[in-house]
């Protein structure tokens, strides 16, 4: 039996890529098969077309579909009868699509991404640079001391480890006293660094330097600042062209918040304290109070009903809901953390709500697959049809990079996971994506580029140990070469503060440390920011379309063309001269207060 349909060419599969609802694709596959059948799954229902033989080509089949009205995922595979016998031929094994395969059984299926036609993202994302910061450990203007935990004596300090033996939780006590007024007094930089959107881990009342466990999300943290000082940030932010992107943490509280209130530092009456509290139907008790649904078994994260009426009314649909109330403010929308934990309902009312209070703001999801085709407690999610999320976490990008740097996976596979997620991805969507290789839940990425710093870390062994300078050097190099890379690429860059210094440090909390003021590689700095000013200024980076190759095992190149000019960039992960001395160019000047 021969058989081939490539789901990402155009002579199979006309057009390829995510498409609009109503729109046409024509499938073909070429077989030597006597009779061949399009079996379609959609909306839990499975179809059988039969395909017709192309009059100029016999051993061509083909079926031209209308696609459905409503937003969804198409899935096809061909059932190919030849000689009495039948046989499949879908997607292959790792369910990537591209060219296919035949099986003797059912095969994973090809995927269409049907789309919603009048699904838009806004523009800014698209031409933008982001960078996230944690406001404790970025800069600090006259900090004030935590009314829980401790203030380290020296900025310089490593970020402490220490596990909490009853709940199994980091303890995350330890703080810097970086706040709302020490981030504004560096948008210069911020703003020389060419950065246009800066997205904030949570600010809100919590009891960790983390802030995921939040206390009161009506309120700054007290170590942060106040509204007035978020309201200036977000002004002065303007002034300069930088936007402000706010953390949401929706999916569960801190046990230390006004709503649960488990020690009583509150005086509202929390969950923990009465079943009458006006909180109590927001938390599920097994058995009150001691035994209740927590967020992946931490005790001092209840998990919230995100769509019991209290909380759905407080943090979207109400008078004055959570996530209008901050926007109001100065920020130009939220990321959800771990979207893929919200239920889909609750994610379009906060959409709805987003949209209602500025259509041009934008809601990215902390999803780390692809957010195309996401099971999350045996259901699929898709995030890009265009009614929940504009933007995720690109993570299968930074995976992708990094395991190509290290040396884990060729070019052509790294090639083929990229071009899997722009063939499922709506095109809004894709040049929307937070394209990143650092970020808060990963260890450093100079650190794990210099093949000194695994993936993960057993708790028991993390610790702060520096790079060899022959380590630093070789991360430092490649860090340049993923960064040019992934600027040339569709969707957002978004740099983790402290990377373009030279921050290393590997698992959580080690890649928390501070931003090293004073200790910088200025040469690092300069490098990365003539990388994210060309970004800025190339529309065919921005809105180009994209074609990869891999040019052998070892280097894959990015094309990008928009009306007449081209921009070309090649990853290729030898090495060079690498020279130990990697940060022999350091500023002095301190930049905390």
């Amino acid at each position: 039996m021969i058989a081939l349909h490539d789901s990402r060419n155009p002579e199979y599969r006309t057009p390829t890529g995510a498409l609009p609802t109503g729109k046409y694709v024509t499938l073909r596959v070429h077989t030597d098969a006597e009779r061949c059948w399009l079996r379609l799954w959609w909306d839990d229902r499975e179809t059988l077309l039969p395909m017709r033989r192309a009059e100029d080509d016999k051993a061509l089949f083909r079926r031209r579909l209308k696609l459905p009205a409503e937003p969804g995922l198409l899935w096809y595979y061909f059932v190919l009868e030849k000689g009495g016998r039948r046989y499949c031929f879908g997607s292959p094994p790792d369910g990537l699509g591209g060219e296919g395969q035949l099986y003797d059984h059912e095969p994973p299926s090809f995927q269409i991404t049907v789309y919603d036609p009048a699904y838009e993202t806004p523009r800014w994302m698209a031409e933008g640079v982001m960078y996230q910061i944690m406001p404790d450990r970025y800069c600090a203007v006259d900090p004030v001391e935590p009314p829980q935990g401790h203030l380290h004596k020296s900025w310089d300090e490593p970020p402490e480890h220490c596990v909490d033996e009853q709940s199994r939780d980091n303890c995350a006590s330890d703080f810097f006293g970086g706040n709302l007024r020490g981030i504004a007094s560096k948008l210069d930089y911020i703003s020389r660094l060419g950065v246009s959107v800066i997205y904030l881990n949570p600010i809100f009342r919590a009891r960790s330097n983390h802030k995921y466990d939040t206390a009161d999300y009506g309120m700054i943290d007290p170590s942060f600042g106040d509204e007035a000082d978020f309201e200036a940030l977000c002004r002065q932010a303007k002034e300069k062209g930088i936007r402000v992107i706010l953390d949401g943490v929706f999916s569960h509280t801190g046990s230390d918040s006004r709503y649960f209130n488990r020690y009583g530092h509150y005086e509202d009456i929390g969950a923990y304290q009465s079943k009458d509290s006006p909180y109590a139907d927001w938390y599920t008790f097994n058995h009150w109070p001691d035994d209740y649904a927590c967020w992946w078994g931490f005790d001092s994260l209840p998990n919230v009903k995100e769509m019991n009426p209290g909380y759905l009314d407080y943090i979207v649909t109400g008078k004055d809901p959570i996530v209008r109330r901050w926007m109001r403010r100065g920020a130009s929308g939220w990321r959800l953390d771990v979207a893929d934990e919200l239920p889909m309902p609750f994610i379009r009312e906060v959409r709805r709500a987003v949209k209602a209070q500025d259509p041009d703001a934008a809601l990215i999801g902390e999803v780390w697959e692809d957010a195309s085709r996401k099971i999350t407690y045996g259901e699929l999610r898709c995030y890009c049809l265009g009614d929940t999320l504009d933007s995720v976490m690109n993570y299968p990008l930074r995976e992708g990079l990094i395991d190509f740097m290290n040396g884990q996976i060729t070019a052509p596979e790294l090639k083929r996971r990229l071009d899997s997620l722009y063939e499922c991805y709506p095109p809004p969507f894709a040049r929307s994506l937070m394209n990143l290789v650092g970020s808060h839940d990963k260890a450093r990425v100079i650190s794990r580029l210099s093949g000194e710093e695994p993936e993960h870390r057993r708790p028991e062994d993390r610790d702060c140990v520096p790079l060899t300078p022959e380590g630093y050097a070789r991360g430092r190099e490649r860090f340049i070469k993923i960064w040019r890379f992934l600027c040339a690429l569709p969707g957002m860059p978004c740099l983790y503060y402290g990377d373009e210094a030279g921050l290393q440090g590997g698992d959580d909390p080690f890649c928390r440390g501070t931003y090293p003021w004073g200790h910088e590689d200025a040469g690092l700095i300069e490098a990365i920011r003539e990388i994210n000013l060309q970004r800025r200024k190339s529309r065919a980076a921005q809105w180009g379309d994209l074609n990869l190759t891999a040019n052998g095992d070892d280097s894959i190149t990015a094309r990008r063309t928009f009306k007449g000019e081209t921009l070309e960039v090649t990853l290729c992960r030898r090495d060079g001269d690498i020279q130990p001395s990697g940060q022999e160019n350091k500023t002095e000047n301190s930049g905390n207060a």
